[in-house]
This record gives structure tokens, C-alpha cells and sequence, in this order.
């Protein structure tokens, strides 16, 4: 039998998620509790950050936030290449039965970060990430599939199973010049990264849309998500001492801060990332961020009092952002992040 559709939650005039995946010590079981609450609390979105790290994984976890919750929109991210076109359509399909409809797939590049990683070859992450959404896409049809690239090769495969929806959202996650440009033309979203600055945000959507002009798209047409390092505390300092530890980790691999300087990312000088390399290279991510600067803390995420975050995620909706992913930098802000966001409304 298939699953009746979910409840839609409520249309609101400013939509918010909850991310979450990013906090070695949080389980899978707490994190689902953390997507209940934010269903509870009116929250739009329950969303999971498979990282480079390797925390937890994606497809387990959602399964976990789908059994969790009813109403809310469920997305994560995967990075293509890692799991084969056919185990990622098939994964899609079966975590959108599971949640009546309400996956979002968003995958991401596969890079030389993640090559070196897993210890897979390196393959054009703009080709392999446009075949792998072509060929997704058709699998999750249910029909039978034949596709020839030059990466992704399959021959007549397909599910042996209905999916619920043969239109689940695909969103592209990026963060460079050049993978913005492509998200325009492949996804149904864009996810934005997290560490960035609104100003950051502004010129990533003037991108995408000049990049919708050259195809004759509405640029209106994509949702534009974006994860936002939050900390909130009553007191300033504490916030900023709360989540300096996720900032310096923006700034471990050169190729992460040279992305958002492609894009135009002001906060970032790159007379410091010298700097910043030596003291990574000297004494881990403990060293890092003993010597990053408050600016780049207070740049590139939304942290201080209650007050102060609802005015940074107002400057985030400013610059074109339709969906900001809120994630707290310690487990203990997420009532206080559930509340400052929450519709009061909401049961």
C-alpha cells in the first residue's frame, strides 16, 4: 500500500530549517529528537549535513528523522561518486516512501578532497555531478534506464519498485563561482554553504541569477537554501567562544576559503590564510582557532543574543536567501534556537 500523503505544514512568510550532522558527539537519536522538536516548534525543514568528516551517515539518519516526524520537509547531503547513480536513486525512493513524500535530495561535487578521502579516482566534478542528476532523475521514473557518459554508464537498470514520487526535488550543493553557475542549470535548489557572510549570499544568488538568464530560466523557479552557523546565548562573548571551533574548521583545507573567495566572500583576507595554514599545520584545529580573528567568527555566522541572530538571519533573507538551514554550535542552544525561530502558532 502505498503511503497516504503528509499533512503539508502550514505556508509561513519566512520559512527555516533546523540542520543538524555536524556535532561529532551528538547520536542519530538525539539529532531525530532535535527534528521532532523543530516540527513541533513549526519549523519548515529537518536537514542533515553529511560532511568530509565523516560523521554520521546521511541515509540512516534521515530514516531516523523520517520515523521521527510527520510533517516537515527532510533533506541531506550526498556527495556523488561515494554511492553509485543507481544506490542513490534507490535510496531517494525509499526514504521518500518512508516519509510519505517528503525527501529532498541535494548532492554535492565530487572533488579532489573527496577523492584523496576515499581513495577513489578523480573524475571532472561538474561532469560527474550533471551525469549522476540526468541519470537520477530518469531512474526515478521506474522505467528501465540506459545511459551513456562519460563517467556514469549504465545499461537497461532500474528500480524494481514504484518510487512514490518520480519528481523528488533535487538540490545542488555548492559553494564556488563555477558550481554555481552549474547548480543554476541542474537543481530545483541551490544550498549555500555554511561559514559565509550575507554578503557572500548576495553575490552567490546574483550568480545563479545570471547564470537562469543564459538558459531562460526563472531564477524565482529555485529554492535557495542555505546552512547558517548559529550560536545564541545571552551573553555575546559566550556565544562567540561557542562556535569559534566550527569557524576554524572552514579553514583546514585551502581549497574551502579559495571557493568563497570566488565568489566574492568579503570577510576573508587572503593575506591571513598563511597564517591560518601554519597554525593548522602546527597544532591541529585546537591552534587554528586560538588565532582566528573575532571578525571572521562574527562574519560568517549568526551569533550573540536571541536578537542579535533574528537580525543576521533577516540579513540572510536580505540577500536572496529563501530557506536558511539554522544549525546550533552546541546541543544546549537548540531550545533556545527552536524558540527564537518557532511559530508560536505551532503545535
Amino acid at each position: 500500500m502505498s503511503p497516504t500523503a503528509p499533512t503539508p505544514v502550514r505556508p509561513t512568510v519566512e520559512r527555516v530549517g533546523l540542520a543538524l550532522g555536524y556535532d561529532p558527539a551528538v547520536s542519530v537519536r538525539e539529532m531525530a529528537a532535535s527534528a521532532a522538536a523543530a516540527e513541533r516548534a513549526g519549523f519548515d525543514t529537518a536537514f542533515f549535513s553529511e560532511t568530509l568528516f565523516t560523521n554520521r551517515d546521511s541515509a540512516s539518519a534521515l530514516a531516523a528523522f523520517g520515523l521521527a516526524t510527520e510533517r516537515v520537509t527532510l533533506g541531506a547531503t550526498q556527495v556523488v561518486r561515494l554511492r553509485s547513480p543507481l544506490v542513490m536513486a534507490q535510496t531517494a525512493a525509499t526514504l521518500d516512501e518512508l516519509s510519505g513524500g517528503r525527501l529532498v535530495l541535494v548532492v554535492g561535487a565530487f572533488t579532489a578532497k573527496h577523492a584523496a578521502r576515499n581513495g577513489r579516482p578523480l573524475t571532472d566534478p561538474i561532469t560527474t555531478l550533471r551525469e549522476y542528476v540526468e541519470s537520477i532523475r530518469a531512474l526515478l521514473t521506474g522505467e528501465r534506464v540506459t545511459y551513456r557518459g562519460e563517467v556514469v554508464q549504465l545499461d537497461d537498470v532500474g528500480l524494481n519498485f514504484t518510487p512514490v514520487r518520480a519528481d523528488i526535488p533535487i538540490w545542488i550543493a555548492a559553494a564556488s563561482r563555477r558550481g554555481l553557475v552549474n547548480a543554476a542549470k541542474l537543481g530545483d535548489g541551490v544550498l549555500l554553504d555554511a561559514g559565509t557572510s550575507p554578503e557572500y549570499s548576495a553575490n552567490a544568488v546574483e550568480l545563479l541569477r545570471r547564470s537562469c538568464e543564459t538558459i531562460d530560466r526563472d531564477p524565482a523557479e529555485l529554492t535557495v537554501a542555505q546552512l547558517v552557523n548559529t550560536s545564541i546565548e545571552d551573553d555575546r562573548e559566550a556565544a562567540v567562544a561557542a562556535i569559534r571551533w566550527e569557524v576554524a574548521t572552514k579553514f583546514t583545507y585551502a581549497s574551502t576559503p579559495k571557493a568563497k573567495m570566488s565568489v566574492g566572500e568579503p570577510t576573508i583576507d587572503p593575506d591571513d590564510l598563511p597564517r591560518f595554514a601554519e597554525a593548522f599545520a602546527r597544532g591541529g584545529k585546537a591552534a587554528l582557532q586560538e588565532i582566528l580573528p573575532e571578525r571572521y567568527v562574527t562574519s560568517l555566522t549568526a551569533t550573540g543574543t536571541a536578537a542579535d541572530v533574528r537580525a543576521r538571519i533577516a540579513a540572510y533573507r536580505q540577500a536572496g536567501v529563501t530557506l536558511p538551514l539554522v544549525r546550533p554550535a552546541a546541543p544546549h542552544q537548540l531550545d533556545r534556537l527552536l524558540r527564537t525561530f518557532g511559530r508560536p502558532e505551532a503545535g
